[in-house]
């Protein structure tokens, strides 16, 4: 293994920019990974900063792009634009480190135009997303291809979960020993539960009522509508509170908005705070609801049950991806199985998956004991297994498998022909 100096790191999401769980990942991995190492973040926006250790510099595309054609495609042509710049500079770090589809093209680039080994972390996969194709029409097939090309050249991959790793050997050409398992963690002096109630009930939540929490982006992924259809097989007294945003088209957009209001026609207490909060905030609602509802039907890893499971809230959640290996079944949460039509992403049964939801959210609902128990368990769960220290150190690990004895960025040599030395085990 080889010595490992600084580590480029290419994203899409970085703060102030954070729209999902990949964006949280790479902010709190660089934040860690920059204790140790020397940390050069090339990301999509305007950002310019540097402290010790922590260099960040976005990157803005090409405004030609984005004008005209079809605008669905202009998010994957958007994406190409930023590669191509990102990698147009020098590139001095000993491995480079790419994060979902928007920018595995350029970790593939920077290792033929500077020579040095990347790696990937997946945090979703396009072929197990077949509604992107509403959002981006065709250019699903470029982004598609843009993935496949990057993760079956790469010289190691990180899956964020066994499922994930699973899928990853499943639909792409990759040797087993490149792929190695290094899970999602959390903050858990961060995310911790508080007593704070202030923006809980600036919302207009009533706190002697229990209530369902649902944090997510508008996505078919995400499942919003399947808990939404649950609604009505709740008791009455459940309030249902929805910190969901950014649609991912106008048509999913207008079917949660009738859907909502079709509610607030029938029952009170539905919240629905679609602007992004601060995390201080969400916290808040972590820590004060009943229950937290995963309802995806498509999850790699599912940061937000961990998130929940910190400010000891239980969580009901799908039996998809890697969820099962963050929420215990019977023992932090409840788990709901539901079979997925792959060829279009959705329930094959989805009355009967809503159905279900409801039921194991009315059965902690009902329970305060139990209520209690499974929150002090997923508290203990997340520090016991998902902190941000042990998940660097092995990120840190994984990298100086790419590098040969002795070698840095300032030597010759370094190791661009792909295949990592390591075991490609999970590592949890």
């Amino acid at each position: 293994m080889g010595d490992v100096r600084k580590v480029l790191v290419l994203t899409n999401e970085y703060p102030p920019h954070v729209y999902g769980g990949a964006g949280v990942h790479v902010e709190y991995l660089t934040r860690e990974l920059s204790r140790h190492i020397a940390v050069e973040v090339r990301c999509f926006g305007d950002q310019e900063s540097e402290r010790p250790n922590l260099r960040v510099r976005g990157y803005r595309g090409w405004d030609e792009l984005r004008q005209g054609g079809d605008r669905r495609h202009w998010p994957a042509l958007d994406a190409l634009s930023r590669d191509l710049l990102m990698v147009r500079d020098p590139i001095d770090a000993d491995v480079i480190h790419a994060h979902t589809w928007y920018t595995d093209l350029a970790a593939l680039w920077g290792r033929l135009l500077w020579e040095r080994p990347y790696v990937l972390t997946i945090h979703s996969l396009e072929p197990l997303r077949p509604w992107k194709a509403e959002q981006l029409g065709t250019a699903y097939r470029l982004s598609s291809w843009m993935e496949r090309t990057a993760i079956e050249a790469a010289d190691a991959v990180i899956a964020v979960s066994g499922a994930t790793r699973q899928d990853v050997l499943r639909l792409f050409r990759v040797p087993p020993e490149r792929v190695h398992v290094i899970h999602n963690g959390i903050d858990t002096e961060l995310y911790r539960k508080t007593d704070d109630t202030t923006a809980v009930e600036r919302a207009g939540i009533y706190l002697g009522r229990p209530y369902v929490l649902f944090v997510g982006r508008i996505t078919r992924q995400k499942g919003i509508v399947y808990l939404l259809d649950a609604v009505p097989y709740l008791h009455p007294e459940v309030q249902v509170v929805l910190l969901a945003g950014q649609p991912d088209t106008p048509e999913l957009a207008r079917a949660v908005e009738s859907r909502v209001a079709e509610l607030r026609r029938t029952r009170s207490g539905i919240f629905w705070i679609p602007e992004m909060l601060p995390r201080s905030e969400v916290i808040q609602f972590y820590s004060h609801a009943t229950v937290f509802c995963c309802p995806s039907v498509y999850e790699p890893f599912g940061l937000i049950n961990l998130e929940a499971m910190a400010c000891e809230c239980p969580v009901v959640a799908s039996a998809v991806g890697g969820i099962p290996e963050v929420v215990v079944d019977g023992e932090t949460g409840f788990l709901v199985r539901v079979d997925v039509d792959p060829e279009r992403g959705e329930p094959l049964d989805p009355e009967g998956f809503s159905r279900e939801l409801a039921a194991a959210i009315q059965r902690i609902v009902d329970d305060p004991e139990l209520r209690r128990r499974l929150g002090r368990a997923g508290r203990a769960r997340v520090e016991q297994l998902f902190s941000w220290r042990a998940i660097a150190q092995r990120t840190l690990e994984l990298y100086r498998t790419l590098v040969g004895p002795g070698q840095s960025s300032t030597d010759a040599g370094v190791k661009t022909t792909g295949g990592s030395t390591g075991s490609g085990s999970e590592t949890t």
